[in-house]
């Protein structure tokens, strides 16, 4: 399925959800395809417990936060019983504020199970009807229009999640998809078409609906999962790089890693070793006089290996992040109390994505590199922008600069976010995460760097070409790159003359963004099958 919403109904997920989280694997095939969830019973029975403890403030006559008191700076504002279910809507419908393009439906659908996965702990005092609802929409492929823009990651993603609340309220629109793609609804079409009425909310329900990290982290995933899959191009892209640029394998021996004790590190070497083991290109220059590389082929375990350890790190937190619970206050239903605290403030979500701006930064400056060294004819040994004939041919000269151009794109995008911060709430809520942000340029920055591998990719293939054709056929690359070179020459044809070239790019950013790199990479007999994985 792409993203214009179009599904087999093959590729839908369906999950129970239990007190146990939920991994990974199954929130990277939520991001990709619709889902269909239940509720354990022993969730359910949470869910009730936790209502109760709300009912039970409420018929006391207690001051709570959030349940019978206004929000923000007019916490001190106490709010009559009757105004109970009111103040939770107008929470909601003034807080729906959100500006800016509507996030990916698929970003949508993640926060909604995030949401419901957070809810369901039992913490947060919301009836069952309330996650219930949410899944209903699910299970009918229906997905709340969230403008993307509006959120500083505390408390909580307000205005998005606001917006995509509003859509249990009756307000708003939505997107329906189908077999033929996405549908726009109204809210009233879309509420029928799950089966539901217009929510009337209880106490707490709006404003444990609108706190939350789910918007930030919904965001982070995906950046995630699109990272993973230029992480694995790349990694294919520079064994590529290496053999056609007659570069040396020596800089992959396992002993040079060892000594570091890096895992990332030593991990991608053995990738590298893998991918260019058997190389007839290769033995044909293992005693030439070259001494060194530079270090875009040489320092590649380095690099990109960091860029794994870094990736890895961020997986675990997101992971975390997307089971917890992050709504306020909190209710404990053991000792009968509710609690005020900031579990909705989003920094370590944020100091993740500054975590994975930096390696996505990273994974397309290294790859520009080597683009640039394989056009340049004094550094690679091929013809002058990988193509016969220059001067009246081009060849690579201006895909080069666009891959420069999105490479410096990302080292501005890769400024930290979370370093940043202006109070709300009239100094009330004083430092926010803007994890929300931080989350959010990661599609375009994996975006970014996937159209650099995609150029480097075609470059490395071309410049294998080149190899067997000033060798009559002579010599080969490895098994494993001739796997990579016969995928991308089924979409790409060989480089011969000038031509429209930027189907070209388009079609390697797609099998890029397929994941086809890295599936192949998962299947190595090294040690790196879990390469991608935490």
């Amino acid at each position: 399925m792409g993203h214009d919403g179009k599904y087999d109904a093959q590729e839908v997920t369906r999950l129970t959800l239990t007190e146990e989280p939920v991994g990974l694997g199954t929130l990277r095939r939520i991001w990709k395809s619709p889902v269909e969830i239940e509720l354990s019973a022993q969730l359910e029975a949470r869910l009730h417990r936790s209502v109760e403890v709300i009912d039970e403030i409420v018929s006391k006559g207690e001051t709570v936060y959030g349940v019978n008191t206004g929000f923000g700076l007019l916490a001190q504002t106490r709010i009559s019983d009757r105004e109970l279910s009111v103040l939770q809507r107008n929470l909601v419908l003034s807080h729906s504020v959100g500006v800016g393009a509507p996030l990916d439906h698929r970003v949508v659908r993640l926060a909604m199970v995030l949401k419901v996965i957070g809810l369901s702990r039992g913490f947060s005092g919301v009836r069952p009807s309330v996650p219930m609802a949410i899944l209903s929409l699910l299970r009918h492929r229906i997905y709340p229009i969230v403008p993307s823009k509006g959120s500083v990651g505390a408390s909580g993603d307000l205005a998005p999640l606001a917006h995509l609340s509003a859509l249990l309220l009756g307000v708003g629109g939505a997107e329906q998809e189908t077999a033929e793609g996405l549908e726009k609804l109204d809210a009233a079409e879309a509420l029928r078409r799950a089966g539901l009425d217009p929510m009337e909310l209880g106490p707490k329900e709006g404003l444990a609906l609108l706190n939350g990290t789910q918007i930030s982290t919904a965001l982070a995933l995906a950046g995630l999962f699109a990272a993973e899959h230029v992480f694995a191009a790349a990694l294919a892209a520079g064994a590529m790089s290496v053999d056609a640029a007659h570069g040396s394998d020596a800089p992959f021996d396992a002993r040079i890693h060892a000594v570091r004790g890096q895992r990332g590190q030593m991990e991608t070497a053995a990738v590298y070793r893998r991918l260019l083991a058997g190389s007839a290109i290769r033995a044909s220059h293992v005693d030439c006089t070259k001494v060194q590389d530079p270090y875009s082929l040489r320092c590649q375990p380095q690099v990109m290996g960091a860029c794994l350890d870094h990736l890895r790190f961020a997986a675990g937190i997101l992971e975390v992040e997307a089971n917890a619970v992050t709504d306020n206050p909190l209710v404990f239903t053991e000792q009968g109390e509710v609690l005020s605290g900031g579990n909705f403030h989003a920094e370590p979500v944020a100091m993740a994505c500054d975590v994975l701006a930096i390696a996505i930064a990273e994974i397309g400056a290294l790859s520009e590199r080597r683009i640039a060294l394989l056009l340049d004819t004094h550094l690679s040994g091929l013809p002058p922008f990988l193509v016969r004939n220059s001067g009246v041919n081009s060849g690579f000269m201006i895909a080069q600069v666009t891959a420069a151009a999105l490479a410096s794109e990302n080292k501005s995008l890769a400024h930290p976010a979370s370093v940043d911060s202006l109070p709300t709430s009239a100094n009330q809520e004083d430092h926010v995460s803007m994890a929300t942000f931080a989350a959010r340029r990661l599609t375009d920055m994996a975006e970014n760097s996937g159209g650099v591998v995609a150029v480097e990719l075609l470059a490395a293939a071309q410049g294998i070409d080149l190899r067997i054709l000033e060798s009559s056929g002579e010599l080969q690359t490895s098994t494993e790159l001739e796997a990579c070179v016969r995928t991308i020459r089924e979409r790409v044809p060989f480089y011969e003359q000038d031509r429209y070239f930027a189907p070209d790019v388009e079609a390697i950013q797609e099998l890029i963004a397929s994941g086809w790199f890295r599936r192949v990479l998962a299947t190595g007999e090294e040690g790196e099958a879990s390469l991608l994985t935490v």
